[in-house]
């Protein structure tokens, strides 16, 4: 996977806002009953480029929600942005799950479904256009969303590379 290959980003604790993307109640059946558990995804960014997402399991939604932060704040990475919004086109694979980003005109507003929009709006990504093509399945429409943006090359290091101006990487 291309996730390990992403150098992990250090962010300030106090910096990082978190969202619960979903909770799921688990039910295994015992001999006295049922015995019910919970997992929860939850998304931590700093608003800023900053990103990452972590799974939780406990006997309560409170400890599960704890520990898929603590699971988030281990995977932080750097998303490149262009002018708030993602550098180009990209799409997005992880299992079930597909995921088609691209770049918006300023103003238009975080279009995407709900467990991409709790990825877009961490990162601090305010314009962007996406949709969910495969799986509904929110723990696979958020990997494969971190999938497409972990693909992305930031514009200034592709104009570095090719020893052009950053204009002439957008305008040809």
């Amino acid at each position: 996977m291309r996730e390990q290959n992403k150098p992990t980003v250090k962010a300030s604790e106090s910096d990082l806002k978190e969202k619960v993307v979903a909770i799921n109640r688990v039910a295994k059946v015992v001999k006295g009953g049922r015995r019910f558990s919970f997992s929860a995804i939850v998304v931590v960014g700093d608003g800023n480029g900053t990103v990452g997402h972590g799974l939780g399991k406990a006997n309560e939604v409170t400890d599960a929600i704890a520990k898929a932060i603590d699971d988030a704040k281990k995977n932080l990475v750097k998303v490149p942005m262009y002018k708030h919004t993602v550098p180009h086109k990209m799409e997005g694979k992880y299992s079930g799950g597909f995921v088609l980003v691209q770049p918006a005109a300023a103003g238009t507003g975080v279009i995407a479904g709900g467990a991409m929009r709790a990825v877009f709006e961490s990162a601090g990504i305010k314009d962007v256009l996406a949709k969910s093509k495969g799986s509904s399945n929110p723990h696979n429409v958020v990997k494969a969303t971190f999938d497409a943006l972990n693909k992305m090359r930031d514009p200034m290091q592709v104009a570095q590379q090719r020893g052009i101006s950053l204009d002439k990487v957008f305008n040809g």
